[in-house]
């Protein structure tokens, strides 16, 4: 992450603006935060009787889908922990606060994902060697009503741009279309005998997990080693810095995450004979929020001396 860039000559051309959104911080109830308890308590309850029900019945499917549903669960708990960590007012020696916890959150589901995927799937390969039959028509109703549940609780999330919320939504969905294979499944089973398609559901819900985990898990990495978020195309917000009055040039550029839902900037921004200029700044800070969602902008403003180049204007400089 950039940090603070210090020049020993002192020059009134030398300022930074900031702009942390209007209206600052808030402490109140967070959007952010709507439809975590009730996904997690109706995915809790239904993930529990769902395993109970695939021990007793002896179906892979049905405990894999368990696990899967637990997973969520625990996500839910971790993205909704996230959320509100990242709400405390930066103190001490976290002057950011704990904006990235999200970040981290999302990072810690998509890993625990892939160790759910990695466990259902080596029981389901060792199931193809033994097969046994199970109780068909346990395993129809129990799927059937995991449809209900994870199309249900997937609507709480079915809005917000954040990762983690986006996260939830789509594992939920994809929770809905694996009980429907469920469903399926017991009415293969139960129509032709055949006892190797519980495993091979075992293993169908491990390749569906993978997939849906694949693109959180790069998207995680990426906000966690400060790339330009997704959607953010920083040579927009170079040209549109360029573009401004009485800018020159523009170097050290950087944008990163602050968190799932944050974005941060710094940039040097040439300015031949600026002098002190408030106005100026709070526009520009004001032009960033608005436009590309930067509400964290900090923007150092040089007069270009050749006498006294910026040590950081060569491209690719950090």
């Amino acid at each position: 992450m950039p940090g603070t860039h210090r020049h020993d000559r002192p020059e009134p051309s030398h300022e930074h603006g900031h702009r942390h959104g209007a209206g600052g911080h808030s402490h109140g109830p967070a959007p952010a935060e709507q439809g975590f308890l009730p996904a997690t308590l109706l995915n809790l309850g239904f993930a529990l009787a769902e395993g109970v029900a695939g021990l007793l019945g002896g179906s892979l499917a049905l405990i894999a889908d368990a696990g899967h549903n637990l997973s969520d669960v625990l996500g839910l708990l971790v993205a909704w922990g996230a959320v509100r960590l990242s709400r405390r007012a930066p103190a001490g020696r976290r002057t950011y606060g704990f904006h990235r916890a999200s970040i981290l959150a999302a990072l810690g589901n998509a890993v625990l994902l892939l160790l759910v995927t990695g466990g259902i799937a080596l029981e389901s390969l060792q199931r193809f060697g033994a097969p046994h039959p199970v109780p068909t028509g346990l395993m129809f109703w129990v799927a059937l009503l995991g449809i209900g549940v994870n199309a249900g609780t997937a609507l709480f999330f079915v809005r917000g741009g954040d990762v983690n919320r986006r996260a939830a939504f789509l594992h939920l969905a994809a929770d809905a279309g694996v009980s429907a294979g469920v469903v399926a499944g017991a009415v293969l089973i139960g129509w032709t005998g055949w006892s190797w398609v519980d495993p091979a559901l075992g293993l169908a819900i491990g390749t569906v997990i993978l997939a849906g985990t694949w693109g959180l898990l790069r998207e995680s990495l990426d906000l966690a080693m400060d790339a330009v978020p997704r959607g953010l195309d920083p040579a927009a917000v170079e040209a549109c810095l360029a573009g401004l009055p009485g800018v020159a040039a523009v170097h050290d550029l950087h944008i990163w995450p602050l968190s799932t839902t944050e974005t941060a900037l710094t940039a040097h921004l040439v300015r031949p004979g600026a002098v002190l200029d408030d106005a100026f700044l709070a526009t520009t800070a004001g032009l960033l929020a608005d436009r590309f969602g930067i509400r964290h902008a900090t923007l150092q403003v040089e007069a270009g001396d050749p006498s006294h180049p910026c040590a950081l204007a060569p491209a690719g400089t950090l």
